[in-house]
């Protein structure tokens, strides 16, 4: 994990990778517990048995359970020692590129694309997040975060 003294250190890094996370098991029990948080019981996630028959040969995670780990990524990758409070401010744009199997690693590296100040001791922070799955050569998500942060 990278570490930075202050909020302000990171508007020169903008265009490089501040930060990549440590790598995350997706496990079975994973998937069935965000399946139960958001009601999207697709077999192709939930049924290990169907989904071993199915296109992908093994249960795959939701996309969104890839991009709901943005916050545990981020935490992993890098810590801004100044800061008080972020918050999440949405997302520009976010893609799927490839599914990701049950038990299969994944980690995200952040590379800053926008550091824009903000009148309250803070900055709004744009990050291009990818997620690649350890093994291939493809991402498996692609998103641009936008977060609120405040020293």
């Amino acid at each position: 994990m990278k570490t930075y003294a202050n909020l302000s250190q990171l508007q020169s890094l903008v265009g490089e990778v501040i930060g990549t996370s440590d790598w995350i098991v997706i496990e079975q029990q994973r998937i069935n517990t965000f399946a139960d948080a958001t009601g999207d019981h697709q077999w192709i996630h939930v049924d290990p048995e169907r989904a071993a028959k199915g296109p992908f040969g093994a249960p795959i995670a939701h996309g969104f359970l890839t991009l709901s780990l943005l916050p545990v990524f981020s935490k992993g990758a890098f810590a801004i020692e100044d800061v008080k409070m972020g918050v999440n401010y949405g997302l520009n744009k976010v893609r799927f590129v490839k599914p990701v199997p049950v038990n299969s690693n994944v980690r995200a590296h952040f590379k800053l694309a926008n550091f824009e100040p903000l009148d309250s001791n803070g900055a709004q922070l744009t990050y291009e997040m990818t997620v690649e799955m350890q093994g291939s050569d493809k991402p498996v998500c692609v998103a641009e975060s936008v977060v609120r942060m405040f020293a």
